[in-house]
């Protein structure tokens, strides 16, 4: 059985972005890149309606660009329990309320038991400084919390035959 994986909106934009000049950001782009196209067929990948809204923002040709790249990857549906433990994110956890989508990536992930949650926002998800706070929360709610990472984080080493 494959481990299941749900995609943050932030992969998806830098899956099909056009390459950055910053060198950090071009990094980012370019390991998302090798992730999607060598290693996330190893993993049931998964989205919510949050990740389709998010995708859908912004310049028109951009958009369809990140939703075609969505279009085959089944869609978790939002939940009261879902919206229950955003917000106890939100309340008692580490995630600001400015940053509510954010909360609800992870309790999307957390509610429908994911392996991972995949993402680059370092700033509220892949945010060390806030893990333990995010698992506390969504422990204390019953629910195991997905292992929060990057693409590169994510891979592999399939070199020693593993």
């Amino acid at each position: 059985m494959k481990q299941r994986v749900y995609v943050e909106t932030s992969i998806i934009s830098y899956l099909v972005s056009r390459p950055s000049s910053d060198v950090r950001v071009a990094a980012s782009q370019l390991i998302t890149r090798e992730w999607w196209e060598e290693r996330s067929h190893r993993f049931d990948l998964f989205i919510s309606e949050f990740v389709l809204t998010e995708a859908a923002l912004g310049d028109p040709e951009a958009a369809r660009s990140r939703l075609d790249a969505l279009a085959s990857i089944p869609l978790l549906a939002a939940t009261e329990p879902i919206r229950q433990l955003g917000a106890a994110l939100m309340t008692e956890g580490p995630i600001p309320t400015v940053a509510e989508i954010d909360a609800y990536h992870i309790a999307m992930a957390a509610v429908n038991g994911m392996d991972y949650l995949l993402t680059w926002n370092c700033t509220h998800i892949a945010n060390a400084s806030m893990r333990s706070k995010i698992e506390d929360v969504c422990r204390s709610k019953g629910y195991e919390p997905p292992i929060i990472c990057t693409p590169q984080e994510l891979m592999e080493d399939y070199s020693n035959g593993t």
